[in-house]
């Protein structure tokens, strides 16, 4: 009757959740799934602006323009009123004429305009340039009566400049210019002010047009695009950024870029290129590198998301087994007393862990049991059980719910095992061996990745960035392990640092 009442209470439990010929679960090997995310790398290119003003100081001559020319007027003639009969308070009654005392003097003007040297500065969008300039005119054979009189002006000319970039990367500039002459120039002939601004001005105008013309060809000889070009090459890499527990690389494959301008930075003209970029993410396996292509035409502004990728946190099954077998040998050494049928000597063998279907952890455990009343015998078997892990949102605490039971034992008429693996005990120190904390595994795969992206020289080309904020998800039960993808945001750029 005794037998009879254990077949009853046990079979049911054995044969929950397991197959009626095998209760083994089956093995999931399938890979994490890293989604591909979207990044932006900016790429500033810099220019020294004492380099940019050496090249603008020799593509500019000395003499800004030169006058000669012959003026017919140069003095204008002399007139004075004459009246023949006044009246007596002295007013003109009859007789009012203009009469010329001195003729129109003709005279040839002859000078020229020098600069000093170029500056440049400015701040942000706007580069400016300073350029002293110098006049000295002359007033020569002034109606053959004076040789010469000689006049000296000083102006200093300042211009606003706005680059931009055509999407054939060739730079352009619209200049704003504007003037002031702290020393006009100009003589003083037979008491009349003769004065050369006039002269000065119409010339200054040309300035204009070869400023716009000369700061492109300058830029261009200074090689921002081929600049850009190498930056851009450098932009396809593949990165390491975990060495192990897991071997974790990056792979970052440019798609296009978007001119943001340029700005004045110090004493350095930058222009600032966003490039679109597809972040990869692989485990275990180093992928192939990613084959540069060629410099894409520029294009408008790509908005900055910065940098996005996936850091997968991986726990190796492998790990969690040893801790389960250790907790199971605490829960034997205790002592464990089933109801309704006593004491239990038991042994637990080896765990095994894998993935099974339904996104469930299996967890296979060897048993040696035997009732201390010596009643039925050692029983010996595998005692397979399911459980579902999970998280929350952003918490690294992993806990394994809905634990089922399947069993496999050398009895068909009492399974002793199945009754092991509900005592609440041991269901409980199974669960608990399975909680499993990722904040340590979670800290090591961050900062190995901050370092590994906080720079990378190659050539005269620096990649550098910085993780500001790291969020991830649910876990998942993968053929690898426990996965977390954590997405992880930052700043990331393509620095040009030559070589000294």
């Amino acid at each position: 009757m005794r037998g009879k009442w254990l077949l009853c209470l046990i079979i049911p439990l054995a044969a929950c959740g397991r197959n009626e010929n095998d209760p083994t679960p089956p093995r999931v090997d399938s890979a994490p799934v890293i989604p591909q995310l979207g990044s932006t790398l900016v790429v500033p290119v810099s220019v020294p602006l004492a380099e940019l003003e050496g090249e603008l100081n020799r593509a500019t001559p000395q003499t800004l323009w030169s006058i000669d020319q012959r003026e017919d007027k140069c003095v204008p003639a002399q007139r004075i009123t004459a009246c023949a009969i006044k009246r007596k308070d002295g007013s003109c009654r009859i007789g009012i004429k203009k009469l010329k005392v001195t003729p129109d003097l003709s005279c040839r003007i002859v000078g020229q305009v020098t600069r000093g040297r170029i500056a440049l500065g400015g701040s942000g969008a706007d580069l400016t340039i300073s350029l002293p300039v110098r006049a000295t005119v002359s007033a020569k054979d002034v109606g053959g009566i004076i040789k010469r009189e000689t006049a000296t002006g000083a102006a200093d000319v300042h211009a606003v400049a706005k680059l931009s970039m055509t999407s054939a990367w060739r730079p352009t500039a619209t200049v704003r210019i504007a003037y002031d002459w702290t020393n006009p120039p100009g003589v003083t002939i037979l008491g009349k002010r003769i004065t050369f601004v006039s002269k000065a001005d119409a010339k200054l105008a040309g300035v204009v047009a070869g400023l716009e013309r000369s700061l492109p060809q300058q830029l261009a000889k200074v090689q921002a695009r081929d600049k850009v070009a190498a930056a851009w090459r450098q932009g396809f890499a593949t990165l390491l950024l975990n060495r192990d527990n897991p071997p974790v690389w990056m792979r970052i494959t440019p798609q296009r870029l978007g001119v943001q301008g340029y700005r004045v930075q110090g004493r350095n003209l930058s222009l600032t290129v966003a490039a679109e970029a597809l972040a990869e993410t692989f485990v275990g396996i180093r992928p192939d590198a990613p084959k540069p292509t060629p410099l894409p035409p520029a294009s408008a502004a790509i908005g900055g998301h910065g940098l996005r990728f996936n850091i997968p946190v991986l726990a190796d099954y492998g790990e969690l087994e040893p801790v389960v077998e250790r907790a199971l040998a605490k829960r034997a050494a205790r002592g464990i007393t089933l109801p309704k049928l006593g004491p239990v000597d038991v042994t637990f063998g080896n765990v095994t862990i894998y993935a099974t279907k339904g996104g469930r952890l299996a967890v296979g455990v060897p048993v040696r049991a035997k009732l201390q009343s010596g009643y039925l015998g050692e029983r010996r078997g595998q005692v397979w059980l399911t459980g579902l892990p999970f998280n929350d949102p952003d918490s690294e605490v992993i806990r394994v719910d809905d634990l089922k039971i399947a069993t496999r034992s050398d009895s068909q008429a009492v399974d002793l095992l199945a009754a092991l693996f509900t005592d609440p005990d041991t269901v409980g120190a199974i669960q608990a061996a399975l909680t499993e904390n990722f904040a340590k595994d979670y800290d090591h795969v961050l900062t190995a990745a901050r370092g590994a992206l906080a720079q990378r020289q190659q050539g005269d080309f620096q990649l550098a960035a910085t993780i500001t904020q790291v969020h991830h998800g649910r876990i998942a039960v993968t053929g690898r392990g426990l996965f977390l993808a954590v997405e992880a945001r930052g700043n990331a750029s393509i620095l040009y640092r030559p070589h000294r």
